[in-house]
């Protein structure tokens, strides 16, 4: 029998009553949520007194809501994150295919997200057209400002800390590319490789961008096999979580190929729902469940017509399409991302 969820509190029952009063009576959205962030609130100012910890809870809630609101309006649109250095000259090759990539996916209706600031960011905004752009700013005690493209846009967010900037990267985009850059671009690199080999994060494209003839990304991707696979310190399968290209045009293809066939995916407890946009045939499936066996942790890949009993308050976007579900082992997600490309090739 699975026990009860214990009821969360502030320990204080008249103060329980209170707060669940008035967030009844306001009649806003998700309520039970809402009560226990009132809750938090009031356990955090219990528990400690340091001002310090309150103003970073205070900020970081205050930052995530005006991000989310910003991004709502544009859920149902994919988008790429682009990142890389801030100090690359605007005639510089790396520079020049950045602003050629950003053209490429805006042409299939993709919109871009990145630092908002000089190099990179610039050119990914400017090849993206400042409609088709945000701009995710950090601000820095030398003062990061925005880039023309994007400054005083609506679309332009300024982040007080980095782990709330990081976070809106990954939750509103649908793929990452890295163009040659410095801490900052490596740091975001590694968070998105991290996410997804431990399965906080969707599978997603992460392309590594580099003009012809670099060997930024190839001597980067030596190190990893040198360093990390050969050593054990990350399984070998690991290294094709990333994609290296020198084309703009290529890394456009590589991103929105992943998404030809394959959706979305989310977990019902310990099954993994896959949801594509056009079913499988017999001979497909039994393919995948030949090659992808060792990921299974029992039983084989089903396919369903139907959304799940659980998935039925979810968005009118995903309720038509297919089903692929099966028990992941989650814990080779670099195989998960290589049967994803299997059901594209459909």
């Amino acid at each position: 029998m699975i026990p009860s969820r214990k009821a969360y509190s502030t320990g204080n029952p008249q103060l329980d009553q209170k707060v669940h009063e008035l967030i009844s009576k306001a009649a806003l959205s998700n309520p039970d949520l809402l009560e226990e962030m009132v809750f938090t609130a009031f356990k955090l100012c219990q528990e400690n007194s340091d001002r310090g910890d309150i103003k970073l809870m205070n900020t970081t809630l205050k930052e995530l809501r005006y991000a989310f609101k910003t991004f709502t309006p544009y859920r149902k649109i994919r988008k790429v994150a682009i990142f890389g250095s801030a100090r690359t000259s605007r005639t510089a090759p790396e520079y020049l295919q950045a602003r050629d990539f950003a053209k490429h996916i805006v042409k299939k209706k993709w919109m871009v997200i990145t630092g908002a600031s000089s190099g990179i960011m610039h050119a990914g905004n400017e090849g993206a057209g400042r409609a088709n752009s945000f701009g995710v700013n950090i601000r820095l005690p030398f003062e990061q400002s925005a880039n023309p493209v994007i400054a005083d846009d609506t679309k332009l967010i300024n982040f007080k800390y980095f782990f709330t900037r990081k976070l809106i990267f990954i939750r509103e985009s649908d793929a990452t590319v890295l163009c040659p850059g410095g801490f900052g671009t490596h740091d975001e690199g590694f968070e998105n490789m991290t996410l997804i080999q431990t399965g906080k994060s969707s599978p997603r494209p992460i392309v590594c961008l580099d003009p012809p003839k670099s060997r930024y990304w190839s001597s980067w991707k030596n190190w990893l096999i040198n360093n990390l696979a050969q050593k054990g310190m990350i399984d070998p399968d690991d290294i094709g979580l990333i994609d290296f290209t020198h084309s703009a045009e290529k890394a456009a293809e590589i991103i929105t190929n992943f998404y030809r066939n394959y959706h979305s995916l989310r977990y019902i407890r310990d099954l993994l729902v896959m949801r594509i946009r056009r079913p499988l045939t017999g001979k497909k499936l039994e393919k995948l469940n030949r090659r992808f066996k060792n990921i299974l942790m029992r039983g084989t890949i089903q396919q369903h017509e139907n959304p799940f009993e659980e998935e039925t308050h979810e968005t009118n976007e995903t309720q038509d399409l297919t089903r692929l579900s099966f028990y992941f082992n989650r814990r080779h997600f670099a195989l998960l991302k290589h049967l994803i490309e299997e059901i594209n090739e459909v």
